[in-house]
């Protein structure tokens, strides 16, 4: 019988002005808290200058805690073109860094995510921190986008839990 083993997860929440970011453990249904935390980036500085801030601290991070895998959440805002596409670069970034240290990178929508942590797919940002909360008692977030971050890392907790137990009811 193989042997378990804790798996590190970063999940990421982009945008451009802020990047949450949280660190889990998990280890068969257990979740363990590691840290969290926000990347910020200086509005007053052009695009490309922003996106390599959002760079060099997704990647600090990643360096810091190492990480075996890392999810990221699919962000959509219509209502202005230039704020989605800036948007899109900033998730591109978050996808990118992990993805140049060798993670498998997971993407979650944002009902996804709301539905691993609270139950449904429909929710307001308190009930997801209430719930993370819950789920992880010793968890600490300096921003929303942190605590996004972490409910991100358990989504793909629990979804990486439910492609195990289907590899193994099928033998693989």
């Amino acid at each position: 019988m193989l042997q378990e083993r804790v798996i590190r997860i970063v999940g990421i929440d982009p945008g451009l002005r802020r990047t949450g970011w949280g660190v889990v453990e998990t280890l068969g249904n257990s979740l363990r808290f590691v840290a969290s935390g926000t990347v910020t980036s200086d509005n007053k500085l052009d695009l490309a200058s922003r996106l390599r801030q959002l760079h060099d601290g997704l990647a600090s991070i990643i360096h810091e805690h190492h990480p075996h895998e890392a999810a990221v959440e699919q962000t959509f805002v219509n209502k202005d073109a230039t704020a989605t596409l800036k948007l899109g670069q900033a998730r591109g970034v978050a996808m990118l860094v992990p993805a140049i240290a060798g993670l498998p990178v997971a993407e979650y929508a944002p009902n996804a995510v709301k539905k691993a942590v609270i139950g449904v797919g429909h929710g307001d940002k308190k009930q997801i921190h209430m719930m993370v909360r819950v789920l992880m008692p010793k968890a600490t977030f300096d921003t929303d986008d942190a605590a996004d971050a972490i409910a991100i890392a358990i989504c793909h907790s629990h979804h990486r839990q439910s492609a195990q137990a289907r590899a193994t009811l099928a033998g693989l």
